[in-house]
């Protein structure tokens, strides 16, 4: 059995220069208590791997408005006008990776793949520097995996072993990124005893989760 911690206890285990994975989409399925946690702890030169920055105020937003981050890899920052400013600034680091090589280079790393191949991107400022492999004639770029020190990730609930359940949309990345992450840390919502979860609906086992956040009061 796992016992749960605070938000602010979990992100103690997470030092300022880290590569953190972050579930969600546009806010949605993200760990806010644990984005809350970072900011109020005051982490900094954080590289985050995401599907996109959210919007100022909300969700991944928070981080880009707090300084937390140094780097980012995303497929989307066109709604947070604050992460294109410190891009331009030279402040932030950005880069743009397709959704669907992002998806498939965080699958490879989970599951201990060398890389993955892709057409997305040939011919195009993607392809800039990168390997090119040829197979029946065809052109597909060599992507290697995406893997974090920490990925933070929201559940709808979980059980006290760990094992989580998601809620329809909203496990978005989340399920993906707690494989490809060294340490993962889970936001339930709720928290319910062994045997309530239905096998069937648990997406993330237990094996993989090594902290539980405390569910919401």
């Amino acid at each position: 059995m796992k016992r749960s911690i605070t938000p602010a206890k979990a992100v103690e285990f997470i030092p300022d220069g880290a590569t953190i994975m972050v579930g969600g989409f546009m806010g949605v399925g993200s760990p806010n208590r644990l984005i809350k946690a970072l900011v109020a702890a005051g982490k900094r030169n954080l590289t985050l791997v995401a599907n996109d920055t959210a919007m100022p105020g909300k969700g991944i937003g928070k981080l880009v408005s707090a300084g937390c981050l140094e780097r980012v890899i995303a497929s989307h920052i066109g709604l947070n006008p604050e992460t294109q400013a410190q891009m331009n600034a030279g402040d932030l680091a950005v880069d743009l990776v397709p959704q669907g090589t992002l998806v498939e280079c965080i699958r490879a790393a989970g599951v201990g793949l060398g890389a993955v191949i892709t057409p997305t991107g040939i011919g195009t400022p993607v392809a800039e520097g990168k390997e090119v492999l040829e197979v029946d004639g065809v052109p597909f770029l060599v992507e290697k995996p995406i893997r974090a020190e920490f990925a933070l990730i929201a559940a709808r609930q979980s059980d006290y072993a760990g094992n989580l359940e998601y809620a329809l949309t909203a496990q978005n990345f989340n399920p993906i990124m707690a494989m490809a992450g060294d340490i993962v840390i889970a936001e339930p919502e709720h928290i319910v005893p062994v045997g309530m979860i239905s096998p069937d609906a648990v997406r993330t086992p237990a094996t993989l989760v090594d902290h539980l956040v405390e569910r919401a009061l």
